[in-house]
């Protein structure tokens, strides 16, 4: 018989204590118990299929890598026997690497020291998949506290991540800083703010930087973050729109008048609408002339003895032929109708 030896990082031991999920549950119509003592006997049990639930899902994803890792040794090397495995227990795709990289994080966090079996117990399912996906400080600071025997949620995690942006966000003024410190002003209100300066040019982060130390206050930082997030979303569609490359238009000119009288959320959502009908037009010009070379080739091989099918093309011709006809509701009596105009037709 060959020896199989035992899984690396094995979490039988956490997974011991909580096996019997038979307990029970507190009586909906006992008068005698008061809300409170209910709402904890509920969280209790909650707790326990949250804990159970997730220490059960890093083992089966790493089940499912096993399978994966097993065929990449022996199997044809394209999947398929792993795809197969996972439709017979009606598993997606999706799911089951959702589940691999859940137990590749669980890994990796118990491999660096960071994480004991123990401290497992502690955690949320989406706390843990949170944790994960942190950076290697906010996943030191959680599995601390973890270790330290605290419960934690995503609402823990949140917060320190927030804690953490806010004190060491080079994009943040130091006034800023020092109220996150002491309190002041909740580090929960600044880590929007960096995570949208964060994705803007470094004059708009300085202008952002200024406005923010000269009125450190909640009002202002919720003001700010608003104005980042629409000039991300400014920048973003501008750069798609390509009538503007074509143009002399100064977009920065006008992103300082749309700031000054204060529309640069509807200036944002301009662009980026001209952004989308511009892919839309692209999209629909392409699906047009796909359609129109179909029914030509099917034309073609079409005749007397098919008269169905010329009726067919006859009444699809509304949209191959040089002008597409759409009835804008199915009970209006408006018609779209659209014609391209390209170069080639000058």
């Amino acid at each position: 018989m060959v020896d199989v030896p035992e899984p690396k990082n094995d979490l039988a031991a956490a997974l011991a204590e909580l096996t019997d999920l038979n307990f029970e549950l507190p009586d909906p119509e006992d008068e005698d118990i008061s809300e409170l003592l209910f709402d904890q006997q509920i969280d209790q049990a909650w707790t326990v299929c949250d804990r159970f639930d997730l220490q059960t899902d890093i083992w089966r994803g790493r089940i499912m890598r096993a399978v994966r890792d097993r065929e990449k040794v022996g199997g044809e090397g394209r999947g398929t026997g792993f795809i197969n495995w996972l439709k017979e227990r009606e598993i997606s795709k999706s799911q089951a690497y959702s589940l691999i990289e859940l137990a590749n994080s669980a890994d990796t966090l118990l491999e660096q020291g960071d994480l004991d079996p123990d401290s497992i117990n502690k955690f949320s399912k989406r706390a843990f998949v949170e944790t994960a996906k942190s950076e290697p400080e906010i996943q030191s600071m959680v599995t601390q506290a973890a270790r330290d025997g605290d419960r934690i949620t995503r609402r823990e995690v949140r917060q320190l991540s927030d804690e953490w942006t806010a004190m060491n966000s080079e994009l943040l003024p130091d006034n800023l800083k020092e109220k996150a410190n002491t309190g002041s002003l909740p580090a929960r209100y600044l880590a929007p703010l960096v995570r949208e300066m964060e994705k803007l040019p470094e004059p708009h982060q300085n202008s952002i930087r200024e406005e923010a130390a000269e009125n450190p206050d909640v009002d202002t930082v919720k003001h700010l973050t608003s104005d980042a997030r629409n000039l991300a979303k400014y920048l973003d569609a501008a750069a798609q729109v390509q009538v503007l490359g074509k143009d002399e238009v100064d977009l920065e000119m006008a992103l300082e008048e749309a700031l000054r009288i204060g529309c640069i959320n509807v200036a944002a959502d301009m662009v980026k609408q001209a952004a989308t009908l511009e892919q839309m037009t692209v999209k629909l010009y392409t699906t047009w002339r796909r359609l129109a070379s179909i029914t030509d080739r099917l034309y073609v091989d079409t005749g007397a003895s098919t008269p169905n099918l010329r009726a067919l093309l006859t009444v699809l011709d509304r949209l191959a032929g040089n002008a597409i006809e759409v009835q804008l509701e199915e009970d209006s009596d408006r018609t779209i109708r659209l014609q391209f105009l390209t170069d080639s037709n000058r």
